[in-house]
């Protein structure tokens, strides 16, 4: 008798033909300029439930460039694993056409050439096409937000995040988790969910001070197509390492697998016929999870903005991954009979803002949000001859830019930028506004600093952030990527325990061996301490931008990576 993994790994078979019978002729039809509307939707509905995800939207509402990562390096029992594949490996593995709109939409590969063709992609506008679509093909679908929703640009940091609220109440959101959301402070967050037409969960959320579950629901219940579908939310495990705890000190997060397993069991007890985790760990957290805590049935990824065209199968639980910045919307279609999981089809839907009408309703409503800034938001403060991105475990170029607008600006010998992975991307020869600039570092505590640090304390950072990244134990990965540096070049061997990892630091203004005990001028920016002193990063950015006027950079080769 089969499995129900095998059957699942059946499933998880046809729902990729289904995917690339989807995306197939897309290259042939785009470059007969035919691919239209109908073609990315195009779905053989499937079950008696439909369930739709987006996630790491960071509050870009308007169609956008995003290069996806050069580099996302998997450690341990994940490396050379989904999403741990990147460019021609990752067309290789999916069996993508090189030169597609797929492999544009899901790779670094030929980014600059093939935008030229495929254009900008996300905008929430076109998201709502996408959804209200779905919804008129099976009405009763359950639309999930994966959290970063309410972060990540100007609008949102001037309107404290009500500008993305609006949009995602209109598009119809029925449950979301959250991330950088607690960046706007806990008064900030608790006025906004009082005030949501759907649940904010988090079975991991505690009371800092009693240790007992806070008041926000650990799920919510659907009855859809005859099946009774339990949610469960699962926030960013980590909120006081990697964001700043005293925004929001009466709160705990963790990871917390023993509660998720009582919360599991829970709903079954309850008469749950299917089981979802909403999730914001990041895709290697679920993935253990995943292999911890059973009963679970699919799992809805998100944090670490990866984007797959099909499900990755764990035991006998589904894990979906939908990509960041309104790239991409997953419906995923299931069939779920006699309180069990019995098949799926899924699809990773692009977002091609010049192929999907905006819906009208959604698009005057974001005009109507960015009315009140748009001079502001599309004042030219420059240019690009570069291609500007973020994405990737190591140095991007937007994060070079900044890196030497701090150390211009703040008079510094060396910069460090966060490895955020959240921003998009600008083309050469692209005007940089001022809404572009807040796109890579929007966020509530963006002070510039400068300080003094040793030699020894520097390797300390590269250290203690490279094992955040590259600890084999995926729980003890704790978000972000890389610290982007400026004015300091290093090797890093990934395959090192903590404190082995670095060497061979280098002061790149003199050629210098980093001097443990010699100390240094170092600017920055997002230090989650408190009190932290300095101008906002944008302006310490736009600055620099008015002053070169047009962004020229060379190919940074300061970081050496070995243990691949």
């Amino acid at each position: 008798m089969i499995s129900r993994r095998e059957f699942l790994q059946a499933s998880v078979a046809a729902s990729a033909l289904y995917g690339i019978s989807g995306y197939g002729n897309w290259g042939k039809l785009a470059a007969q300029q035919t691919l239209t509307q109908d073609d990315l939707l195009k779905f053989d509905t499937f079950g008696n439930l439909s369930i739709i995800h987006i996630t790491d939207i960071h509050a870009h509402l308007k169609p956008i460039w995003f290069r996806e990562p050069e580099w996302n390096v998997g450690v341990g029992d994940v490396k050379g694993k989904p999403p741990h594949v990147v460019g021609k490996d990752f067309i290789e593995m999916f069996n993508l056409k090189p030169g597609s709109p797929e492999a544009y939409a899901l790779t670094y590969e030929d980014f600059v050439a093939l935008g030229k063709t495929y254009g900008r992609m996300g905008g929430m506008d076109r998201v709502a096409t996408v959804v209200n679509a779905i919804k008129a093909d099976r009405p009763d679908a359950i639309l999930l937000d994966g959290g970063d929703t309410w972060h990540g640009s100007m609008t949102s940091y001037m309107t404290k995040g009500q500008d993305v609220v609006n949009v995602m109440n209109k598009l119809g959101v029925d449950a979301m988790t959250s991330h950088w959301e607690w960046t706007f402070g806990t008064d900030r967050v608790m006025e906004i969910v009082d005030g949501l037409p759907f649940p904010f969960l988090g079975q991991n959320i505690f009371d800092a001070e009693w240790d007992e579950p806070a008041e926000f629901p650990d799920y919510t219940w659907f009855e859809r197509g005859g099946a009774k579908v339990a949610v469960i939310g699962q926030a960013f495990p980590y909120m006081p390492i990697a964001n700043p705890g005293w925004m929001f000190p009466e709160f705990s997060f963790g990871i917390r697998d023993a509660r998720m397993q009582e919360m599991v069991d829970e709903v079954r007890a309850q008469g749950a016929d299917l089981v979802v985790v909403l999730s914001h760990n990041g895709f290697d957290v679920d993935r253990q999870m995943a292999s911890r805590v059973t009963g679970i049935d699919v799992i809805l990824t998100g944090h670490t903005h990866d984007a797959l065209p099909e499900p990755v199968i764990v035991g006998e639980t589904l894990l979906i991954a939908s990509g960041s910045h309104g790239k991409f919307v997953t419906r995923l279609d299931l069939d779920v009979r006699d309180g069990r999981m019995m098949g799926f089809r899924s699809k990773l839907i692009p977002i091609f803002s010049d192929v999907i009408t905006p819906d009208a309703e959604m698009a005057t409503l974001i005009d109507n949000e960015r009315a009140p800034f748009k001079d502001q938001l599309e004042e030219v403060i420059g240019h690009t001859d570069s291609l500007l991105y973020r994405r990737g475990n190591f140095n991007g170029t937007w994060d070079d830019l900044i890196c030497d607008a701090i150390m211009s600006e703040r008079d510094t010998e060396i910069a460090m930028s966060p490895g955020v992975r959240w921003g998009a991307s600008l083309m050469p020869g692209d005007p940089i506004t001022r809404e572009d600039i807040h796109s890579v570092t929007s966020m509530t505590y963006g002070q510039c600093y400068r300080t003094e640090m040793t030699g020894e304390f520097l390797k300390v950072v590269l250290e203690d952030v490279g094992d955040n990244l590259f600890n084999p134990d995926p729980y003890f990965q704790q978000g972000g990527d890389m610290v982007r540096m400026g004015g300091l070049g290093y090797k890093i061997d990934i395959s090192k325990p903590i404190g082995e990892r670095i060497s061979g630091m280098t002061l790149l203004s003199t050629g210098d061996p980093i001097d443990p005990a010699r100390t240094y001028t170092v600017g920055g920016w997002a230090s989650v301490n408190e009190g932290t002193e300095g101008p906002q990063i944008w302006d310490v950015v736009e600055d620099h931008i008015r002053k070169i006027e047009r962004v020229s950079l060379t190919p940074n080769t300061s970081v050496q990576v070995s243990g691949l």
